[in-house]
C-alpha cells in the first residue's frame, strides 16, 4: 500500500513539475520550458516506436518470416526489401534508397487524394443536394427554415468554390483580371470562409481553454493532497 501511495505522489509529483515548466512559458521562452517540450517530445517518439514495433514490424515482418506460410514469408521479405532500402536515406548512399521514398509518396499521395474524395468531396456534394431535396426534410421541422437552411448550405458551398477560381481570360493589352461578376460572388465566398475560420478559431481556443482548466484544476487538487497528507502526519 505505502509502495503504490508512494508511486502515486510521484505520479502527482512530475505532473505538477512538467505543468509549471509548461506554464514557465507565460514568462517568455526559458530553458524550463524547452526541457518540457523536449520531454513530451521524447515521450511521444518512444510511444510511437513502441507502438509501430509491438504492432507492426513484430506481427506483421518478424513472425511471418520465422513461423509464416511460404506466401507468407515471400511477402514479408518484399516488404522487408523496400524497408531496408529505406535506411540508405540516412547514409552517403542515400540515392539508393529513393525509390522506396517514391513509392511512400506514391501511396500517401494516393491516399490522400482517396480520401479527400470519398470523405469530404463527395459527401459534401450530397450534403448540399439532400440540402435542398424537399424529401430529406425532418417531419418535426420546420419546412421553411429548413428550406432556408439548404439555400444557405448551397450559396456558400457554390461562393467558396468559386472563391478558390483563379482562371483569367488572356486579352493583350490588359491585365490578368477575373470576371466581375468572378470576383463579385467570390466576396461572398470570402464571408463564409470567415465565418467557417472564427467558428475553428473558437473551436481551438475552446479546447485550449480547457486544456488550461483541466491543468489548473490538477494543480488545486495536487496542493490539496499535500496539504491533506502533511495534515495527517501531524
Amino acid at each position: 500500500m505505502i509502495g503504490a501511495n508512494l508511486l502515486d505522489f510521484i505520479g502527482l509529483a512530475l505532473g505538477f513539475l512538467l505543468t509549471i515548466l509548461v506554464f514557465s512559458y507565460l514568462l517568455g521562452d526559458n530553458p524550463f520550458f524547452r526541457l518540457a517540450v523536449h520531454i513530451f517530445i521524447g515521450v511521444s517518439a518512444a510511444y510511437v516506436a513502441l507502438v509501430t514495433i509491438n504492432n507492426v514490424l513484430i506481427p506483421r515482418l518478424i513472425v511471418p518470416l520465422i513461423n509464416g506460410s511460404r506466401g507468407e514469408t515471400l511477402l514479408s521479405i518484399l516488404l522487408f526489401i523496400p524497408s531496408l532500402f529505406l535506411f540508405f536515406k540516412v547514409t552517403p548512399l542515400r540515392k539508393l534508397g529513393n525509390w522506396s521514398v517514391a513509392i511512400l509518396v506514391g501511396i500517401g499521395a494516393a491516399a490522400a487524394i482517396g480520401g479527400a474524395i470519398t470523405g469530404t468531396l463527395f459527401p459534401q456534394i450530397l450534403g448540399s443536394i439532400n440540402s435542398v431535396d424537399p424529401s430529406t426534410y425532418t417531419v418535426s421541422g420546420n419546412k421553411w427554415f429548413q428550406t432556408i437552411n439548404g439555400i444557405i448550405v448551397v450559396v456558400g458551398t457554390l461562393t467558396t468554390l468559386i472563391y478558390f477560381h483563379f482562371g483569367t481570360q488572356d486579352v493583350p493589352g490588359r491585365t490578368d483580371k477575373r470576371l466581375p461578376i468572378i470576383e463579385n460572388i467570390s466576396q461572398i465566398g470570402k464571408v463564409f470562409l470567415s465565418i467557417t475560420f472564427g467558428a475553428l478559431y473558437a473551436g481551438v481556443f475552446l479546447t485550449a481553454l480547457a486544456a488550461l482548466v483541466e491543468r489548473l484544476s490538477f494543480l488545486w487538487e495536487f496542493f490539496n493532497k499535500i496539504g491533506f497528507e502533511l495534515f495527517s502526519s501531524l
